[in-house]
């Protein structure tokens, strides 16, 4: 597996696969060809089908300028590598054509050619199976954000902390604006009005609403394509920092802390996007709040002292209960259902935590076999149901 720098990526939303990858590969070609004239950007697939809704033309043309770049949108036609493709081409000063380059955006803001390897960095952990972690965890006495000490050095904290900064940031950003987000659906912001009708509760549902709002806050400053952070994606961005955000306020967690919980967390994402896929254009929104469900319990439960085996279990039925999950969303825009299915899974992540606290940490299906599930399930789902807005509520919705 590789570094954890490149699970949490901090930018602007509000599509990591979308938005962030397509702009990257706008950047990288744009290197390549510094003297070009005008470019053509072919859109295939999911990338097509929901560009518009995701931004994606935007964040393409704003690195290779409007009045110099033709966007071709191909949604019916999937290049077998993955549903989220690109070509590039470049007219040059004399007229003549550049060589095409084709990429994929494949999840959580990475890019990938066909038979090459998705970054070119190297593999820095040499176990990529949460089971294996397991076991050494309880050979060595040790726990998960140990393991991610050893393998990326005492640099990983710095690097952690602007991430945790960054989903603070996220969190209260959020909680300033009232507004309606953009695009045709007319939706308004929410998490402020849960916020103060949480405060309004006793104990557990005041609880419930705090984590809501919080969640609600980031998903909705990625709609509005504000700063947040990948985790694992941007449509998956609200799930980790509603609840960290939540513990960290309401029980005077420490920093260090906290930062240990995202590295836990950050283990987990990781050995789903090196076996599986965090892409909802590939599998679903299960691979976006199902894996950030089960990241987020994998924190609390940390966060509330279990064990190595609680962990697992906990971060095993974060994903488990999200299996099959469709990625259908209205009108293409990160919106309906993503914000709301953001602040549910936050609340559903502490709830695995609660419910793995209970046990012993002992189970009977692994996080590894629920990752394996989790990939077959996504690649039997029709590719209506993943990130093309052409099934599920995407289409029971009457859109503006």
């Amino acid at each position: 597996m590789i570094t954890l720098r490149e699970l949490y990526r901090i930018g602007l939303g509000p599509s990591s696969s979308h938005t962030m990858g397509p702009r990257k590969a706008a950047l990288l070609f744009q290197e390549r060809h510094p003297d070009a004239q005008s470019y053509i950007v072919h859109l295939y697939g999911s990338l097509a089908a929901t560009g518009k809704g995701h931004m994606t033309d935007k964040a393409i043309l704003d690195v290779l300028g409007n009045d110099r770049t033709r966007i071709v949108w191909e949604p019916k036609v999937f290049l077998p590598f993955h549903p989220n493709g690109m070509k590039f081409a470049a007219v040059m000063s004399d007229g003549t054509m550049s060589p095409e380059w084709t990429v994929f955006s494949v999840g959580g803001g990475a890019l990938a050619e066909e038979g090459k390897p998705a970054l070119e960095l190297p593999d820095i952990y040499d176990m990529h199976f949460a089971t294996d972690i397991l076991a050494w965890c309880q050979r060595t006495g040790k726990t998960y954000w140990e393991y991610v000490q050893e393998c990326e050095g005492p640099e990983i904290w710095d690097f952690l902390r602007e991430v945790w900064n960054t989903m603070r940031a996220s969190v209260e950003n959020g909680l300033e604006h009232e507004e309606v987000l953009p695009g045709p659906l007319n939706l308004r912001r929410k998490a402020v009005s849960y916020l103060t009708r949480a405060e309004g509760y006793q104990a557990s549902m005041k609880s419930r609403g705090l984590i809501f709002a919080y969640a609600l806050a980031v998903s909705e400053e990625n709609a509005s394509g504000g700063k947040i952070v990948t985790a694992p994606t941007c449509g998956s961005c609200g799930v980790l920092p509603g609840v960290l955000y939540h513990l960290w306020k309401s029980r005077q967690i420490s920093e260090a802390r906290i930062l240990r919980a995202l590295a836990t967390a950050g283990l987990f994402g990781n050995i789903v996007k090196t076996n599986a896929s965090i892409s909802g254009a590939e599998v679903g929104c299960q691979g976006e709040v199902g894996v950030a469900c089960a990241m987020a319990a994998a924190a609390a439960s940390q966060l509330f002292g279990g064990t190595p085996a609680q962990i697992e279990y906990a971060a095993e039925m974060g994903l488990e209960h999200h299996l099959g999950l469709t990625c259908d969303p209205v009108c293409g825009l990160v919106q309906i259902p993503c914000i709301e299915r953001n602040a549910y899974a936050a609340a559903r992540a502490m709830d695995a935590n609660s419910y793995a606290m209970f046990t012993d940490g002992q189970h009977r299906v692994s996080f590894d076999k629920v990752v394996e599930v989790m990939k077959n399930t996504g690649h039997d789902l029709p590719s209506l149901y993943k990130e093309t807005s052409e099934g599920g509520l995407a289409m029971s919705m009457e859109q503006p």
